[in-house]
Order: structure tokens, then sequence, then C-alpha cells
């Protein structure tokens, strides 16, 4: 947690938006004392979770006081599903935690979620993708719940990659922070082509790909299905059609299953280079 804020501020400042508010979220899942973080993490992102790369900037800007929790009722609260967008990219700790404080947000709340797998083997076992993983029975319930979900898992996110061309691009910038994007992103290729043995060429660009749903639907081709999320055994974390709402009508969540792959990259190289090129 304490890594992970202090990343999110320095980077903050590196893009030069330290006004953009970091909350602190639960660092616990909703049937533990603390997380269980596999070595594989360490691993594939590095032990400061941006690939062993330090941040060329420093923040002097704090977390706010509020809690995640508490930024994401009151936040439903103001704006709306028509307005308001939640895009988790790790456990669904936080947004199970908000519902179960504030039962009034759930229809409330649009929610474009990075995680799971429907059509793919998993990424932390051989059915489990690694976000399912950290807190199954928040991810179960909020499948549970009448919320309006979009799951963009493993069957659309190992589509979208990122290469050394791509890299070398962000390097010719000359600028710091086209460096360390480049820098980051080739320990994560390499890594990926070392420890991977569905290696395609680059890096998935899992949390991205969501974000960008968030921003434009139409990214991606989507299949309506009730979901559930195995709580135990061996499976535990595996996303799978519930088969106790096979019949029901309507259907409040969404698998994306297809991708438009070159319209996506080529925007988020776009938004990349606009941040990472020197200033006009």
């Amino acid at each position: 947690m304490r890594t992970g804020i202090r990343n999110d501020l320095d980077l903050l400042a590196m893009y030069g938006h330290e006004e953009i508010p970091v909350f602190a979220g639960i660092d616990h899942p909703s049937d533990a004392k603390s997380f269980e973080v596999p070595e594989s993490s360490g691993i594939f992102h590095g032990r400061n979770g941006t690939g062993n790369v330090r941040i060329p900037a420093t923040s002097t800007s704090v977390q706010r006081d509020m809690s995640a929790v508490d930024f994401i009722i009151d936040a439903a609260r103001t704006y709306g599903k028509d307005e308001l967008v939640y895009v988790p990219t790790g456990s669904s700790t936080n947004i199970d935690a908000a519902f179960a404080k504030a039962p009034d947000i759930v229809e409330g709340i649009t929610i474009v979620m990075m995680g799971g797998s429907l059509t793919q083997p998993g990424n932390c076992s051989s059915s489990t993708e690694a976000n399912m993983s950290m807190d199954p029975q928040a991810s179960n319930r909020l499948f549970s719940s009448r919320a309006d979900i979009t799951m963009i898992g493993l069957d659309v996110t190992m589509q979208a990659l990122m290469t050394k061309k791509d890299t070398r691009t962000l390097r010719a910038t000359g600028t710091a922070i086209g460096a360390f994007l480049a820098d980051m992103t080739d320990y994560y290729i390499d890594i990926s082509e070392k420890e991977d043995p569905a290696f395609q060429g680059g890096c998935n660009l899992h949390d991205p790909l969501a974000a960008a749903v968030a921003l434009d639907p139409t990214l991606v081709t989507t299949f309506p299905i009730d979901l559930m999320v195995e709580t135990e055994g061996p499976d535990r974390g595996r996303t799978v059609g519930d088969p106790t709402r096979l019949l029901s009508r309507p259907k409040h969540t969404r698998v994306a299953l297809e991708v438009d792959v070159e319209r996506f990259t080529r925007r988020f190289m776009h938004r990349l280079l606009s941040l990472a090129s020197p200033t006009k």
C-alpha cells in the first residue's frame, strides 16, 4: 500500500498533475488480515512496482485523509452512473466495501473492471486471473449485485500488446518521461519473454485497455452473462457463468471478448507520446 501510494504521487508529479488526489484503499482482502502478494508480481512488475526503474520525480503531495471507500461513495452520490465510471485494476475490495456501506449507490455507478477470464487460462493459476485471486469473495459479491459491470479480462487484454518498437518511439522523445516509460516497459517486455509461455512479442496492456474502454466502450465487443467467482477449492478466484442465473434478464454484467487492437494501441501510444514529448 505504501509503495503504491508513493508511486502514484510521484507519477502524478512527473506528469505535472499533482492536483489529482490520491486516496488510500483497504490494505487487506475482505476475508483476511493482509493481501498475499504472489511472487510473480515482483517478478513481472519489479520490486518497486515500476520495473525497478526510478520515477524521475518526487512529489511533495500526500494522500488525502478521506478513505478510498468514502471517496467512491461520495463520487457516486455526486455524479451518478451517466457521468462516473469506476475502473478497478486490482481486487474488488474497495468497491465491495463501498456497496456494503452505501447500498444506494449500487445502481448509480458504472464499472469497467480489469480482471477475470472467461475463455483463456489464468495468469495466476491455470484457471485464475491475478486480480480476481486477491479477493474472490468481494468479486463474487460484486457480480451478484445489480451494478452495471463490464469485465475487461484476459480474453481481450492478452491481445493488446506494447512492443520494443513502441518503447524506441518513446525513448526518441529525448525526455525523462519518455526514457522512464521506455525503460519500465522494456523491463516488462523482457520478463514477459522470459517467463510467459504465451509470449506474443510484447507485454500485455491489461490496465490501459480497461481505462480505454471506460472512455470508449466501442473498442470492445461484449457478451452479456451473469458471472460468479469460485471462492473455495483449487479453482478459487476463477470467473465463470453463474448457473443459478442462466435464465435471468436483464444481464447486468458484460464480458469483453473482442477488441479493436489497432485502434486501441494507436490511441494509447498517442496519449503516451503527448505526455512524454517536450512541451512546445
